[in-house]
């Protein structure tokens, strides 16, 4: 069944490098990309990141030595290695922030929050958001909470980041703890140039802070 040792061994490491590469935390490795390769990002509102391409011709030669190390079954092997290497930076993250994390480190993001804006005058919009974070920790966490808008709005205009006008929002989870967290302010925007109309968003970002820390989730 093995062919090469050598060849698998060379595949496993450059696995592992490809992970450490983008590991997926504390923050949100892919949050500015616009185009990416498995889990890396390839290019963003600047350009193309050489990591990223240095990162995606690793992660495929990896898998051709995973092949040329193998006598049979490599398009199961491939499919195998391809589902663990997506569920394996999550899996470890889960375990980390159950065990060892503390603060905003053991706070995760599903990455399902929405916002909805409606326009009530010229100036003034009802903001409203939606989301769950989960306290992973044995210890209660507080931090600040600040929305980022999108990078794929155009000409820099607002949009989540409206919702800082009526912040700072402070929240405090309970350890081992899911809450569902809701959002709802009205927004003067007499002071800003460049925002939306209304509209909705979904799969919001933002930022946590806590302790001069943050983190972008």
């Amino acid at each position: 069944m093995i062919k090469s040792k050598f060849a698998l061994i060379a595949s496993v490491i450059l696995l592992g490098i490809c992970m450490y590469l983008y590991f997926p935390f504390p923050n949100n490795v892919m949050l500015e990309a616009r185009s990416t390769f498995m889990s890396f990002p390839i290019r963003n509102q600047d350009g193309y990141i050489s990591l990223g391409i240095i990162g995606s011709v690793l992660f495929v030669i990896a898998m051709i030595l995973l092949v040329n190390g193998m006598k049979k079954y490599h398009f199961r092997t491939i499919i195998i290695v391809l589902i663990v290497y997506g569920l394996l930076p999550n899996l470890l993250i889960s375990i980390y922030q159950e065990t060892l994390a503390s603060g905003i480190t053991a706070i995760s993001y599903d990455g399902n929050g929405k916002c909805n804006f409606e326009s009530v005058s010229q100036d003034l919009l009802n903001g409203e958001c939606n989301f769950v974070l989960h306290n992973r920790s044995n210890e209660d966490v507080s931090f600040e909470l600040e929305f980022m808008d999108s990078l794929f709005m155009e000409d820099e205009v607002r949009m989540e980041s409206l919702m800082n006008l009526a912040g700072p929002y402070s929240i405090t989870i309970e350890a081992n703890r899911k809450k569902s967290i809701h959002l709802k302010k009205l927004l003067e925007l007499s002071d800003v140039p460049k925002h939306i109309e209304e509209g909705t968003s979904s799969d919001i970002h933002f930022k946590l802070m806590a302790g001069g820390t943050a983190r972008t989730l």
